[in-house]
């Protein structure tokens, strides 16, 4: 299937490892040129030459981090310099703090005001600054990466649902507010993905057992949902929360 995007200009934050260095490659593999954007400038410009080698087209690597309202200045005006506007816009985060805690423990300031900063602030001061510059265009793509936690909360991750659930209500409202300019508004919401996150043969079996399919995905499996999601043959879809989770979760809506 051509997804008609070859050409096109993706601006994928959060992208030198994990979900966001798989969603640059499919998007690449597409014939998108993507812009990376992320703190680690070694690694960011390690996938840049990546794929650049294996997909035959242009990656630019900004090295920068979502927290720091300089370094998205930097961005926005790294993005007017080399294409005016991205086509499309995959906002991707990084993780909230580690060691897991039950809610009424999440008890230090700095911890919520880290996870607000990671998971949300950033991903909101990003797409209010990139999507004015996309609405002249008339088409394009604006994807979050959440978490299916914002469907079915999982235990302990307080942190990270709270905050990725005010991204996905942005990314719902933005959606109906700019549904006649030709650009679609989605987030996908991954679970059970083959990631690094999991730290033990026993967890990553632990994991299995609770997926009614069996098994995880490939970050490559996770990745094409947001490439289809991007693509020409997306159009009509708009303001929905896609759960990539192996059937795990129990909602019906």
């Amino acid at each position: 299937m051509d997804f008609g995007i070859a050409g096109k200009v993706a601006l994928v934050t959060a992208s030198s490892s994990g979900l966001g260095e798989a969603v640059a490659h499919a998007l690449a593999a597409e014939g998108v040129k993507p812009i990376l954007f992320a703190r680690s400038a070694d690694k960011l410009r390690a996938v840049a030459a990546a794929i650049e080698q294996r997909h035959g087209v242009r990656a630019l690597a900004v090295p920068g981090d979502l927290r720091s309202k300089d370094d998205i200045e930097r961005l926005i005006a790294t993005l007017k310099q080399e294409c005016g506007a991205p086509d499309i816009l995959v906002v991707n985060t990084g993780r909230p703090p580690l060691t897991l805690r039950e809610v009424l423990d999440e008890t230090e300031d700095e911890r919520w005001e880290d996870a607000y900063r990671t998971q949300l602030w950033g991903a909101i001061q990003v797409t209010q600054k990139v999507v004015p510059l996309m609405l002249p265009r008339g088409w394009g793509r604006v994807i979050a990466i959440t978490s299916a936690s914002v469907k079915q909360p999982t235990p302990r991750k307080g942190l990270s649902t709270i905050f990725r659930v005010g991204v996905t209500a942005y990314m719902k409202h933005l959606s109906t507010e700019i549904a006649a300019s030709g650009i679609t508004v989605n987030s996908v919401c991954p679970a059970n993905i083959n990631t690094p996150t999991f730290r033990s043969d026993s967890e990553l079996q632990a994991r299995r057992t609770r997926v009614p399919m069996g098994r995880l995905a490939s970050p490559e499996e996770f990745a094409a949902s947001v490439a289809f999601l991007a693509s020409q043959n997306a159009g009509f879809i708009t303001g929905q929360s896609l759960v990539v989770d192996g059937g795990m979760n129990a909602t019906l809506l």
